[in-house]
């Protein structure tokens, strides 16, 4: 026998099966409407947060930056059915020397600097910047207060200079006079811009019954010509 609070507990509450029919149906649909209201909102969850992904992934495709799409280059290659041919040797062109004025542009250009340094009261270029290393000969070669000086002579324009060492010319510059020999630094420009610079000796010339005549003593002084 159970005890009396359960008796009085089972009268209030009594089981299901002691319950009407209609009342009965009534819960059970009770029961199923709030399983679909359970459902439903579980579905309703689900596609939110769906949604919810999907929106995340294309922000997150907007947001990185399209890189450039790449060209690739397909080579053919060589024909198959063609014979082959050996290509071609380059040839390495060399660049040659740079025109040299004639002797009457570089006086002409030489008298030009001469004016515009006189003008602007500064020290005038040498007149054997107008010369060519292989257009003087060396006639003779004496002792001066200054030191060695060299006597040389324009074969073109048939003139006579004294010079001494770091003398300019055209194409070079005396850097020292020996006993009997000049000894220059001749500069070849080529085409291409390069510059090449090589040693060059200028003996004493040789002295014949032409020459003799004409040639002047080791110890007497020459007056410096312009041309």
């Amino acid at each position: 026998m159970a005890p009396f609070p359960l008796l009085l507990l089972q009268r209030h509450n009594p089981p299901s099966r002691f319950l009407p029919p209609l009342k009965k149906a009534k819960m059970m649909m009770q029961v199923n409407q709030t399983a679909r209201i359970g459902f439903t909102s579980f579905l309703m969850s689900a596609a939110l947060v769906v949604a919810s992904g999907f929106v995340l992934g294309v922000v997150g495709q907007e947001a990185q930056p399209e890189k450039p799409a790449t060209k690739r280059t397909v080579s053919s290659g060589r024909d198959p059915f063609r014979k082959y041919e050996p290509p071609a040797p380059s040839m390495k062109r060399v660049a040659g020397t740079a025109a040299v004025p004639t002797i009457q542009e570089r006086i002409t250009q030489y008298k030009a600097q001469k004016a515009a340094a006189m003008n602007a009261r500064m020290a005038a270029p040498k007149p054997t910047t107008a010369l060519l290393l292989s257009e003087i000969q060396v006639i003779g070669i004496s002792r001066s207060p200054r030191g060695y000086a060299a006597i040389v002579e324009a074969t073109p324009i048939k003139l006579t200079y004294v010079i001494y060492p770091g003398e300019p010319f055209f194409d070079g510059q005396l850097v020292a006079i020996e006993d009997n020999r000049l000894v220059f630094r001749r500069e070849t420009v080529f085409t291409d811009g390069r510059r090449e610079r090589s040693v060059e000796y200028k003996p004493l010339r040789q002295a014949t019954p032409v020459n003799s005549l004409t040639a002047p003593a080791n110890n007497q002084s020459v007056a410096t010509a312009t041309p």
